[in-house]
Order: C-alpha cells, then structure tokens, then sequence
C-alpha cells in the first residue's frame, strides 16, 4: 500500500530565504567547507549538517523604527525565556533599523514563537520570524549603504513606520528641496 499523502502542513524549522541564499553563494564560489573538516570530503549519500536543527535564536523583521526593546520582550517572553535579544541598529547612527535577533534558552521555545508569533502585529506592523544559525557580533547592524537595512534603500512609498519615505527618495527629494532654495 503506498502513501500518496503529502502534508499540507510546512515546517516551522526549514531554513529562511535568506538563509537558503547564502548556503547557495557559499557552495556556487567552493566556500561550502567547514574549517574543522577541511581535507574531509562528503559523500553523496551523506546529507549536509542542518545547522537551524538546534537553533535557539530567531530573526525578527519588519518591525517599527520605534519598536523598543521592552516591547519585543514583553511579547516574545510569552513563548519562553529569553536569553538575549539584539536590535539591530543602523551602523552609522547606531539608532534602531528594524530587525532584531531573539535568543531563547531551548529549540522548542524558539519553534513555538515562530508558530504563535510569528505574522502578528507589534506597533501596527506585521512582523516576521524566521529561525537564525545564532548571533554573532557585527550582525546587528544594518548592512545598506546609508548604514541601515538594505530593503529600506530601495523603498519608494511612504511608510512612517519604518522612518518615512526609502533612503533613496529621500535623498533624490532633499536634493530637489536645495535646487529650489537655490532659484534654480
């Protein structure tokens, strides 16, 4: 008897995009080895080391400039205990870009704020959860140009929550601003 059921149900522990992308750049310029395993080549049969199978931290996106620490931990500590939480700031202003990670002391916490917090609201804003290999130093700053996150380049709509118009626009419309004030 075969099973030809498959689930509709999608994993909470898969990998995010992100996450996805950056396996694939690694592996497309030959980065894919481990430094503890160099000389040590894998095998076909043998599967690559999840490395989210155990992850503790989450990524949080798509939240408020002005979401505060104590608001993402009064709503994440709700899943379990937090064992720290970085904003991520912008890395020349060192002022909130929004995103931040989210360590939790075990796997299933971190599984169940992504079940249950995971695409709720958080200061009118619907944010984003996605399991992270864990934290480490430098990564809480934005990595655009202007210092902060690099989607907030490239927005051209108003969005007050996230600080206004996109670095981009805002740039182009102040330039406009000086050209006018110079009678041009």
């Amino acid at each position: 008897m075969s099973s030809g059921i498959q689930s509709t149900v999608e994993r909470l522990d898969k990998p995010s995009a992100y996450y996805l992308g950056k396996q694939n750049k690694k592996r497309k310029y030959g980065r894919d080895r481990d430094d503890d395993n160099v000389g040590h080549q894998r095998t076909p049969e043998e599967p690559p080391e999840d490395p989210l199978k155990d992850a503790t931290t989450l990524y949080v996106g798509n939240l408020s400039f002005y979401t505060t620490e104590e608001q993402i931990h009064e709503l994440f500590c709700k899943c379990g205990e937090i064992k720290r939480l970085v904003m991520g700031l912008d890395r020349f202003h060192k002022t909130p870009c929004g995103f931040c990670f989210v360590e939790y002391y075990n796997h299933q916490d971190a599984l169940d704020c992504m079940k249950y917090i995971g695409g709720t609201k958080l200061d009118e804003r619907i944010i984003r959860t996605d399991l992270d290999p864990g934290f480490q130093e430098g990564r809480q700053y934005g990595r655009g140009k202007s210092g902060g996150q690099v989607r907030d380049e490239y927005r051209d709509e108003y969005d007050p929550g996230r600080g206004g118009y996109g670095r981009a626009i805002a740039e182009e419309r102040q330039k406009e601003e000086e050209e006018y004030g110079r009678g041009r």
